[in-house]
């Protein structure tokens, strides 16, 4: 049997395995919350049962993949005969590749791959990884959301002038969390993980999403996203966490920053185009935000010379929220989707074009 697949990816030896080793696909899928696609794999244009199949990566992952799919046959070259590329979504590899049925990508945000024309129309099915390093990011936007608070930022800023600068405590923006409301815009996978963070802390949790007002227990209040301008004025921190799609861009302006609750935080582990960003450089002069973290920006990188880099309460990350999280769980994903590829089931993580995520 004869089964092509492009992986256009490296894989540590130590990388490879399950995430717990005791742990079923039904655990995996809980504790992360994916869901099947609706079509199986079987039913897509082009899929056959003996897939071609391309390997890039180190000896040792071709020889643990091939103990895992002991029945497939691995090849190195020949990205033209792909049935699936895995970890890349490249506009020219994907129209060279004549039987391409599926792109596995190893990000969350797709908004890039859906520029893709195969990709856009549907005729190539796209799944993510969406909700995998959700854990990771969800805690890097409530540690922003502590140093705010805590005014470490602010101190961390006067550290090079070697000052003792105690009256820094009598900031009215410094704050604890305990008892404060924060709002997560967009309840998916990472906003999910930063509420199940923020109620630990003993914050009430409110939130919206596109789908449903449905949510975990530890959310207080979830709404649609056409309560967004009246939510934000309830919250003491604000993080979003919205994908970017075609109506999220721009989400954040200034009529929307005006809504928020005076000496508001803003958090940005979303995506930065999601934000207006002279909006936002304006609702923090004016004092309307008490101070921002921000993972991603628009535009990115971050000129050198921007007036954010310098602001006393804005802390910046350049896109890494992601780092740190447990690889394994991208690994568990990719190995059961490849598994269901080859069995005609229903993918993971399935990208809807038409919502863009």
């Amino acid at each position: 049997m004869r089964r092509t697949l492009l992986l256009c990816l490296t894989l540590t030896a130590t990388s490879v395995g399950w995430a717990q080793d005791d742990w079923t696909v039904e655990d995996f899928m809980a504790e992360t919350g994916v869901r099947e696609g609706p079509v199986p794999s079987r039913e897509l244009p082009g899929w056959r049962p003996d897939p071609t199949i391309m390997l890039r990566t180190d000896p040792a992952d071709v020889a643990s993949l091939a103990r895992e799919f002991p029945d497939t046959r691995f090849v190195v070259d020949g990205a033209e005969e792909a049935d699936v590329i895995v970890g890349s979504c490249n506009a020219d590899t994907i129209r060279g590749a004549g039987n391409l049925v599926w792109v596995q990508i190893f990000s969350s945000g797709a908004e890039r791959c859906l520029t893709v024309e195969e990709i856009r129309s549907g005729k190539v099915l796209l799944t993510n990884m969406q909700k995998m390093s959700s854990p990771a990011i969800g805690e890097h936007a409530v540690a922003m959301a502590l140093s705010l608070a805590r005014g470490l930022v602010r101190y961390a800023k006067v550290m090079p002038e070697g000052e003792w600068r105690r009256e820094m405590t009598r900031d009215p923006d410094m704050f604890s969390v305990s008892g404060k409301t924060l709002l997560v815009v967009g309840l998916g996978g990472i906003g999910t993980a930063a509420a199940k963070r923020a109620n630990a802390l003993g914050m009430r949790v409110i939130a919206t999403r596109n789908s449903s007002r449905e949510g975990p227990a530890f959310v207080d209040y979830v709404g649609l996203s056409d309560e967004l301008p009246d939510l934000m004025g309830k919250a003491d921190i604000i993080v979003n966490a919205l994908p970017l799609t075609s109506s999220t861009t721009g989400l954040f302006d200034k009529a929307l920053f005006a809504r928020a609750k005076p000496g508001a935080y803003f958090i940005n582990v979303g995506r930065g185009g999601t934000v207006r960003t002279d909006a936002l450089v304006e609702a923090l002069e004016s004092g309307k935000l008490a101070g921002a973290g921000l993972d991603v920006t628009d535009p990115e990188p971050l000129p050198s010379d921007h007036p954010l880099w310098q602001m006393p309460n804005v802390m910046i990350t350049p896109h890494v929220s992601w780092a740190g999280a447990d690889r394994r769980l991208h690994n568990m994903l990719l190995r059961e989707n490849i598994r269901r590829y080859l069995a005609g089931d229903a993918l993971l993580n399935v990208v809807d074009p038409e919502r863009g995520y």
